[in-house]
Order: structure tokens, then sequence, then C-alpha cells
């Protein structure tokens, strides 16, 4: 084990950034037109960081699986994106923004990053409004906000409920931009299937054409993998069904530290499960939580007569919902962090007053903002003596105005009327706040190898605020990574270009295919999926919202056997040398259950409870996280050793010089 040097500048935490852009080492622009770099991932942080390079005049090529950049999984986002511009004048500012995200993330992650995430998110917004971006705006014109959790003040910027598609069109439309200059050359359709190094640095990538099944070869002065998270590792989550760890997983297997996978964030506002047939859920954005409340019956008999079928919930009185949120939390209400509404949820669930047919989902219920939207607009449209009937279809359409396309969402998947009668929602698998290790530069333990956006492990700590991944990703491809990737690359303005014929290239080129074949030669007794979905329940059941040192061995243990058996009898159909989804599949879960037994080590070596990470054995009297600063005020930070039990843990510890440590309370 050894201790982790982050790179973090010296001074004054709000001068270090400043203070390292004026001290990095640069390239002149001649000289950026000689370099290669490979982006990996093109959502938010990959897209916005192909397009800034290549903006500033590096050559770029992009990589990924989908038929275009507009397909990544940024934009199924929703509620919005984080910045401290205080358009609202309600007392936000930088130093607010980056004591939210560190209080929020339980105190474990680096003041540094997120200090200076909190400085340039303002430019953020700037950029994307630029860009054309069609952010809400208010009566005066300014650009709206809303709020979210774990916050007091409002500081989301959004465009109703569409946000991460509608910046990803911005990133995009500047990606396209360069692409027609010939500065991007977009590798669509095309898998990251190993990194290359040469001479103990990043200098290239094996790929899979997905189209033709061709293994190729692209080199590059150093390569960035903006690949996103790995929340499929529970088979249903939040994320796209092709999402993977796969170019994350294989750079790690190359020597690049994994850092904390076993900060995973349950989101609270979901689609419950329906059955055995799903094969992913759907996301309620968490803006939905600044009008609706959420509740569940306060007498059992009720909650039972609800699953039954035998009572409505809009028959049910006032006085007989438990609003638990505003309960449990008054100061934050229905708006606190995301890993404690959701275990919130959990406990009232397992308690026996969940209202769905498995017992596993709460209300979020907007009568009260339909009356008091109404009765506002009602006032301001000079409606004197409104009926309730029309005060609460006054308010249901501003509501619409606000959310509308989330409620469409809603009903189309559930078939009911959420203007009619509460939503149902269940906490569900959604972000990962684990990720390569990355040091102040963003750059792995690889050297030229980076690490961008949800791929990164560096600025959420073990919980992420909503509204704060958009704003890590942009922040991270426009205005960190262009500017510390230069300190690297100015050591090679006369390197000239990387030959890919060389004997790093062959061996893994070798590597790739072997892999592949094996997967193809399997017995052929269970498919691709019977594997990911039993990874999945061990990971929900042991992993999940809630860990304990028991289940978490008895994980490590069902999962190794579980890759045992995968490796012998997965059944991959078809051939290698041509379109094959179900080996794009098997190349993904073999490597989820390769992290998640490491996930569970991760888990079970951390002996305190902290954000997303609960263990059972670490909580206080009222069941709330209990964090031990003592023992484990570090970043987990794994070295890949062949088998997940024989990984090598090494410590980034954390110091805090500006905040002071506290128990998180939102009472």
């Amino acid at each position: 084990m050894s201790i982790l040097d982050s790179k973090v500048p010296e001074g004054p935490l709000e001068e270090k950034w400043t203070k390292h852009k004026n001290t990095i080492n640069l390239v002149n622009p001649a000289n950026k037109r000689n370099i290669d770099v490979i982006v990996v991932g093109t959502g938010l942080a990959g897209g916005s960081a192909a397009a800034t390079l290549a903006e500033l005049g590096y050559n770029v090529k992009t990589f990924c699986y989908q038929d275009s950049p507009r397909r990544a999984h940024s934009i199924a986002a929703q509620g919005g994106i984080n910045a401290s511009k205080n358009y609202q004048g309600d007392g936000d500012s930088n130093y607010r923004l980056f004591y939210d995200t560190v209080k929020g993330g339980d105190y474990r992650s680096r003041e540094a990053n997120v200090h200076r995430l909190a400085e340039v998110s303002g430019n953020i917004i700037d950029q994307c409004v630029a860009q054309g971006v069609p952010f809400a705006r208010e009566y005066g014109g300014l650009l709206d906000n809303r709020s979210f959790g774990g916050v007091l003040v409002s500081r989301t910027f959004y465009a109703k409920g569409q946000t991460g598609q509608q910046l990803l069109l911005g990133a995009y439309s500047a990606m396209n931009r360069q692409i027609n200059r010939g500065k991007i050359k977009p590798f669509n359709r095309h898998e990251m299937m190993d990194l290359v190094i040469v001479d103990g640095k990043a200098r290239g990538i094996i790929a899979r054409n997905l189209i033709t099944g061709e293994i190729e070869r692209h080199s590059a002065h150093a390569v960035v993998i903006a690949s996103g998270g790995y929340g499929n590792v529970f088979f249903l989550s939040t994320n796209a069904m092709g999402s993977n760890v796969m170019a994350a997983w294989r750079t790690h297997r190359r020597g690049a530290f994994f850092a904390n996978p076993c900060f995973t964030q349950i989101h609270p506002t979901c689609i419950p499960v329906s059955g055995e047939h799903q094969s992913k859920l759907t996301l309620m954005s968490e803006s939905l939580r600044n009008d609706g409340r959420i509740w569940v019956p306060k007498k059992k008999e009720d909650a039972e007569a609800i699953r039954a079928g035998k009572l409505k919930p809009t028959q049910l009185k006032e006085e007989d919902r438990d609003y638990y949120l505003e309960r449990r939390y008054p100061a934050f209400g229905n708006l606190v962090p995301r890993d404690v509404a959701s275990r919130a949820a959990k406990e009232r669930c397992d308690a026996g007053y969940g209202v769905n047919k498995t017992g596993e989902a709460v209300y979020l219920d907007f009568a009260s903002a339909f009356k008091r939207y109404g009765k506002e607009k009602a006032l301001t449209s000079g409606l004197t003596g409104a009926t309730e009937a029309q005060i609460i279809k006054l308010g249901q359409a501003v509501v619409e105005s606000k959310y509308g396309n989330l409620f469409q969402m809603y009903e189309k998947i559930v078939d009911e009327n959420p203007y009619e009668t509460p939503m149902m929602i269940y906490p569900a698998v959604h972000y990962t706040m684990g990720g390569l290790w990355v040091d102040y530069n963003l750059q792995t333990t690889v050297p030229g190898c980076y690490a961008a956006g949800e791929a990164n492990f560096s600025d959420h700590g073990a919980n992420r605020l909503g509204a704060s991944a958009l704003m890590q990703g942009l922040a991270d491809g426009y205005f960190v990574l262009p500017y510390t990737i230069g300190d690297y690359l100015s050591e090679d303005i006369r390197t000239g270009a990387i030959s890919t014929e060389t004997p790093e290239f062959d061996q893994a080129e070798k590597e790739v295919k072997d892999r592949i074949n094996k997967l193809m030669s399997g017995s052929g007794t269970h498919s691709v999926d019977y594997y990911h979905k039993i990874l999945g329940k061990i990971m929900w059941n042991k992993c999940g919202m809630s860990r304990n040192a028991k289940e978490l061995q008895e994980a490590i243990d069902e999962i190794s056997a579980l890759r045992e058996d995968f490796w012998k009898n997965v059944r991959v159909p078809g051939t290698a040398d041509t379109v094959n989804q179900e080996l794009e599949k098997a190349g993904r879960v073999a490597d989820f259950l390769e992290l998640g037994e490491l996930f569970a080590k991760d888990a079970l070596t951390r002996n305190e409870s902290c954000g997303g990470h609960f263990r059972e054995e670490y909580q206080t009297p009222e069941g709330e996280a209990l964090r031990d600063d003592e023992n484990f005020k570090f970043v987990s930070a794994w070295e890949y050793k062949g088998a997940p039990k024989d990984a090598v843990l090494h410590k980034e510890e954390l110091i805090y010089e500006n905040i002071e440590l506290k128990t998180r309370s939102y009472k």
C-alpha cells in the first residue's frame, strides 16, 4: 500500500486553480497541430473535451459505441445543472456551492477539486447560453433557477425536464464544427477494448468496429476516458442498457487505480420495479421534489388496503398521511440529499407502509402544488372568486409548463395520470461516484491517460448532489482538462506520430482477440443476460441501499463463483466478424463480474457509513449514517493484481483545511 499524491497545488484554496493555470506548461498552437488525442466516450464530458481540444488545435479522435454522439446517456439527464450565479439573490456563492457539495458527499471528496468545480460553474452556463441551449427563463428574461436536494438556495439551471439533452446538443454542435474542420475524426459504433501502453505511457487503444467486427489499432499522444459510470453492474438501473464499465475497467487492468467502487448513488425518485420482465428502470427527475410531497399512509391497514386495490390514495385524508421526510428533516423536507431520501423510503417500505403491489413504492404527490400555483395564477389573472376546480386546473397548467414531459413519460410507462393520482416512486441505482482515480490534473496513475466526468471519482465523495453530474462533466471537458492535459503534452512536441506497428500494439491486439475467442467458445449453457441478472440480484440484495459484513462476504464468494461459471458456460451466438450484440454484452458483463467483486470488497473494507455507502453495523440510534473520520478519511484506490480478491489498496488521505468535519444533518 502507498499514500497517493493528488498533486494539489499549494496556497489558499480560492487561489489554487488560478495559480496552477498560470504556472503549468503550455503547448503553442503550431505544436498542437502535431499532437493527437483520443477521447473515449462522447457524452457531456467527452463531447465537450473533444470539441475544446480540437478548437485549441489538437488532432482528436472520438470513440463511442452508439451510432451518434447524440445518443450518449447524458441525453437522459432531466432536472438541471448547478452553478453559483446567485441569480435569485438568495445568498449563493462559489463557497456555498463548494460547501454544499463537500457536505453532500459526506466529507469524502477532495477539497481542491470541488472548489475548482464551483469556480468554473458559472462559465459553463455562459458557454451553454452562447451555444443556444434553451434554458428556462423567468418573467424578467433572466435565466430561471430551481432547488435541488441538500441545498438551501436555488442554483439549478434547467430546460424543462430535458436539460441533459439540450446540453448534449450544445456539446455535439461544438463537436460537429470541429468534425467539419477536420480536427475531430469520429469513430462511432466503435468500442474500446484495451488501452495500449508504450514505455510506461498511454499511447493508444484497441477498438472493435461494431458493424464489421474488425479489431482496429489507434494511436495518440494521450488518451481521455470519458465513458460514464458503472451502474449497470446492478442490471436494473436508470442507465441506458448499453452503459458499461469496459473502457474504464480495461484501463484499470492496464494499471490505472480504481477508486471508491462502492460509492454508488441510489436515486430516490424512480418508477418502481414492476416485474421480472424489466431490463431497465426510469428516473423521475429530482426537480419534481421541489413541488411534489412524498408520503405513505400513517396506518398499516390503509397501506394494505391501497396495495389490495380497495382504497385510492386520493381518498386518504390529510391527517392520515405521513409526510415522513418533512417529519424527520424539517429544515430540508422533501429536498434532503438523495442518499437520505432513499434510505428513508426503504425504511418506510420495509416497515410495511409501501403502496404498490410489491410493497416497494411511496407516493410523490402534487395536489398541494396544484392549489398553490393555481391560487397565484388566479390572482395574477384577475380571477376573483375562482372555484377550487378552476384553481386546480390553473395550477396543473403551471406544473405542466415546468415538468410536462416528465408527467407524460410517467403516464406512458405506468398508464396512470399523475395529474389525477399521485406518482409512485422507489429508489433505484442511478450514478456512480467511484471511478478511475485521478490527480488534480485529471490524470490517472497511467501517465498520459486522463479520466473525465462520471468515469473518474474526483468530485462527489460518497454521494452526489442532484444537478452536479452535468456540472462536473462540462467543467472537466470545457474548462479543466484542456488546460491540464497541455502540461503533460508539452513533453511530446518532438515525439512525432505514434506508430501502431510496435510490439505493444501487437500484444494488446492479440490479447483482445484471444479474449473474444474465449467468450465465443463457451459451452453454451446460458445466455449473457442470465448471468447479468444473477449478478444484479446479488449486487442489489447484498451491496445495495444497505450492506453488512456477512452479506458482503457472501457477495464476494458468489460473484467469484458466478464469474467462473460464466467463462465456462456462457452462450454467445453468431460470429465475431460481424454485428453481434450478444458478443458486445458478453464483453461488458465479463467486466461487470470483476468490478462487482471489487465493489463488494471495497464496501467490506470500509467499516463506516457515509453517503451512499450504508453499513448496517455503523449507524446512529436514529438510523442515520455514522462516519468514522479517524480511520476512514481517505480515498480507497485499488491496484489491479489479477483476481479482484488480490487487488491492492492504496490510500489518498483527505485533508480538510477549509471545512469543519461534522455529522451531516438536514434536520
